[in-house]
């Protein structure tokens, strides 16, 4: 990349800012959501209207060094199945207060380690789903697969449950990163985990993987890389790694001194990008990959994209209701989460109470500067025509934010009166330039590095 000293000078190497799956971030929510907020929400769904639904379960084997993600490590299944008991007395209390005709459009088992779940339990916890809420005849379902955590029986029940989509973690398959990251997991593993998945007919195939690890170089990510080509997924994420250990603590276990510079993050990311252009996938906003026929670059071409917390996606449902520990919802008026804790959540729902301990009621200007930063994040493209026609704001307040977004970054940016544009060479910048639509008072160590 020739403008280095550009990008360095604007700051992409030292800064840490959100990754904008929602606006606010959920480190701004506050209590100001609880239960009678998230039933209320619930009750004010269109009558008749699609929804997206996601289902979290908190769980794993192992807990990878390297992730950040809210889950707790378990080595008997107890826990998980009373859980899931408790998972299924939600569906059955948040089924009951859909108003008539709604139906799930988009269903998603996350976590954690979905797969976790043997194969009585996962055809149990799907029969709840669909014995309470209605599913749509097109409805898509997509599950988080550990190729470590996998066999015949269960992908026979997911595939029986109606499992359209998988999404299947990599991370790297380098050797000697997987043992510093806490994540041994082979080719070999996952190509088996993908044969298995579409000799039962599920052929839409995600998959993650991440730059930034620890002693990774340009030669390990691209020979990664051309590994997870042979397995031919329709979408690849490619994340950059996340060092917060203040935050996961079982990052501490990762040696900082192993960790790529921003500079060689940078690198890490183009040489992926380029092997993933060559192969014939699409960009996908900053960090995904499609191929042509995918349903995400179709939303792409088309200015259907949206961007929610599992990164990209082509939803385009206005409520998503989140069920399970920690789950956000996100509703015309805000977003509601459910308690974090596994032991308090459980707790609540027993009672037969909702979960609900927090979120964020939209107020003030958060739908404007939420789409305004949605937009950069998707499209890196902001159509005024749209943004005025839903009256979000006016022609001279939205030219205002304009051009303090385009005085901080001269030369990466365009606008006028019919777009605010990131230029190709200011891309790398889109996180932070989508920070200068962000009225909310940022800390930085609550975020993730700029690249």
């Amino acid at each position: 990349m020739d403008n280095l000293a550009q990008l360095r000078a604007l700051g992409l190497f030292e800064a840490k800012v959100p990754r904008y799956t929602s606006y606010p971030p959920a480190n701004k929510f506050s209590n100001d959501v609880q239960a009678q907020g998230f039933s209320d929400w619930i009750a004010a769904i269109r009558p008749g209207s699609p929804v997206s639904l996601y289902l979290h379960v908190p769980f794993c084997r192992r807990l990878c060094w390297f992730c950040a993600c809210r889950t707790q490590g378990v080595n008997s299944d107890d826990p998980v199945l009373a859980y899931v008991a408790t998972l299924k007395q939600e569906i059955a209390q948040v089924g009951a207060l859909l108003p008539e005709g709604v139906e799930v459009a988009r269903l998603h088992w996350g976590g954690g380690t979905p797969t976790l779940l043997g194969p009585e339990a996962t055809t149990d916890l799907a029969n709840a789903v669909r014995q309470h809420f209605t599913m749509s005849d097109d409805a898509e379902f997509s599950v988080e697969i550990d190729p470590n955590e996998i066999d015949e029986a269960r992908l026979d029940a997911l595939a029986a449950a109606g499992m359209t989509r998988a999404s299947i973690g990599v991370q790297d398959f380098d050797p000697e990163i997987q043992k510093t990251i806490g994540r041994i997991q082979s080719y070999e593993i996952t190509r088996d985990a993908v044969e298995g998945l579409r000799a039962r007919g599920v052929h839409s195939l995600n998959a993650d993987i991440l730059f930034g690890l620890p002693h990774q170089t340009r030669e390990k990510i691209a020979d990664s890389v051309q590994k997870l080509l042979s397995l031919n997924p329709d979408r690849v994420a490619l994340y950059g790694y996340a060092h917060v250990p203040w935050m996961a603590k079982r990052q501490q276990l990762i040696p900082t001194d192993a960790l790529p510079t921003p500079q060689e993050r940078l690198d890490l990311f183009e040489t992926a990008a380029r092997l993933f252009s060559w192969d014939g996938y699409t960009q996908i906003g900053i960090d995904h990959f499609a191929r042509a026929g995918d349903s995400l670059a179709q939303a792409a071409r088309t200015g259907h994209l949206r961007r929610n917390f599992q990164g990209y996606t082509d939803d385009t449902c206005e409520v998503l209701i989140g069920l399970g520990a920690s789950s956000i919802s996100r509703f015309p008026q805000g977003f509601a989460q459910n308690a974090p804790a596994t032991m308090t959540y459980q707790k609540a729902v027993r009672a037969g109470q909702l979960a609900t301990g927090r979120g964020h009621v939209f107020k003030g200007e958060d739908r404007l500067r939420a789409r305004l930063i949605e937009a950069l994040m998707c499209d890196f493209r902001i159509d005024s025509h749209e943004i005025l026609g839903a009256d979000l704001t006016t022609p001279e307040h939205l030219e205002t934010l304009y051009a303090s977004a385009a005085a901080a970054f001269p030369e990466m940016v365009h606008h006028d009166a019919s777009c605010f544009e990131i230029l190709p060479p200011g891309r790398p910048l889109a996180r932070l330039i989508a920070r200068a639509f962000d009225a909310y008072e940022m800390q930085a160590s609550s975020h993730s590095s700029a690249i």
